[in-house]
């Protein structure tokens, strides 16, 4: 069975044909090499390093239907992972995002339908939690709950804290399933959630099997240490790697389900190897950890001096907290993470202090939001 993996020179992707390859698959990735990710040296690329000689590359662009045309000729399935990621820079680069995501998965699906010569038997398309915004909560007096996005006003007399819709009064936070209402707080969300919604929209009606991954906060070895965007884990690192002391947004309470990289994969290969289709799954780690507990555990393993300071600043288009609700995706794939935070963060830094110090160039991606009104 031959693979492409549209990304699949990136984090996810490498790690992913790397597995597909050893359990006996045929793979061939579409990647553009971006430089925000690779580096203006694709060749000195850890992720590419990983891949190259080792699967059928093309190089090209999602956006292009000719790129897609080639790398599609003679595959069995698809695993779309190419996308423009980061919520903070998609809120002004709209163009960049929307055409990447949706634009390229439109071409992919075009080609698919009206190519009669293509043999692809199955779509697994990435997609992110970012689809739900705030997620889901529980309110005393309304029940269940899918809060607003915070507002400015509130959150510059540091209020971060999410509010009922209904009531305004205080929620606790619930995991989020599958079937929770989606309405994404970010640019990069809206075309993850639209992303979705063409692919399986599509698909049924070319008879396609798909399936979609909501993917919550990947982390791991090969993650880009040079993309000051997006993968907090990689931003910290780099900051400390450079004695730059950690700028920690809002109370240092917000919190991420934090997924290993070899969860991502693993979920992926069980998707392709399922009869399952038009599903939609959460894929996270069934764990919370709030940023300030991953700053500080950094700062000890690193063993540095550099300050952890809560400032107060905020990013609009920011969420609050989330977990993933895993019980749809075990009960129809058998998927369980088997990396707890614990042992993925351990293996994480010890492949950061194996790797050169990259720039910081947080301060810059910082200077960008401030400018478009977004950093506060």
């Amino acid at each position: 069975m031959k693979i492409l993996i549209s990304g699949g020179a990136g984090f996810i992707g490498s790690n992913l044909a790397l597995k597909l390859l050893e359990k006996g698959y045929s793979v061939r990735v579409l990647d553009n090499l971006n430089p925000q990710i690779h580096g203006d040296d694709p060749n000195n690329s850890y992720t590419f390093s990983l891949i190259k000689d080792k699967v059928e590359f093309i190089k090209g662009d999602v956006r292009n239907s000719a790129d897609w045309r080639n790398a599609l000729n003679g595959v069995d399935a698809v695993i779309h992972l190419a996308a423009e990621t980061g919520t903070g820079q998609s809120m002004y680069e709209i163009e960049q995002y929307t055409n990447t995501n949706i634009n390229g998965t439109a071409i992919l699906l075009d080609e698919l339908t009206n190519n009669e010569k293509l043999s692809v038997r199955k779509l697994i398309v990435a997609s992110s939690r970012s689809v739900y915004g705030e997620g889901k909560y529980r309110c005393t007096n309304d029940g269940v709950v899918y809060p607003l996005s915070r507002t400015e006003k509130d959150m510059s007399t540091g209020n971060f804290s999410v509010k009922c819709p209904v009531c305004h009064g205080d929620v606790t936070l619930l995991k989020t399933d599958e079937s929770s209402q989606t309405h994404p707080e970010s640019v990069y969300g809206f075309t993850k959630l639209a992303q979705e919604a063409l692919s399986l929209l599509v698909s049924k009606s070319i008879g396609l099997p798909t399936l979609v991954f909501r993917f919550q906060n990947v982390y791991g070895p090969g993650q880009s240490l040079k993309n000051p965007y997006t993968g907090i884990l990689s931003i910290f690192s780099t900051q400390i790697k450079n004695n730059s002391d950690i700028n920690i947004f809002e109370d240092g309470k917000e919190s991420r389900d934090f997924v290993y990289i070899d969860d991502i994969t693993d979920a992926l290969v069980l998707g392709i190897e399922s009869n399952e289709s038009g599903r939609v799954y959460n894929v996270g780690s069934d764990e919370e950890v709030d940023v300030l507990t991953i700053a500080n555990v950094l700062k000890e393993k690193y063993r540095s001096n550099v300050k952890v300071k809560i400032s107060g600043n905020f990013r609009l288009g920011d969420i609050r907290s989330n977990i993933a609700d895993l019980t749809t995706i075990n009960r129809d794939l058998g998927y369980k993470p088997k990396v707890n935070f614990k042992t993925g963060i351990s293996n994480f830094v010890d492949w950061v202090n194996r790797q050169e110090i990259e720039a910081n160039n947080y301060d810059r991606s910082i200077a960008e939001m401030r400018k478009k009104g977004l950093y506060k």
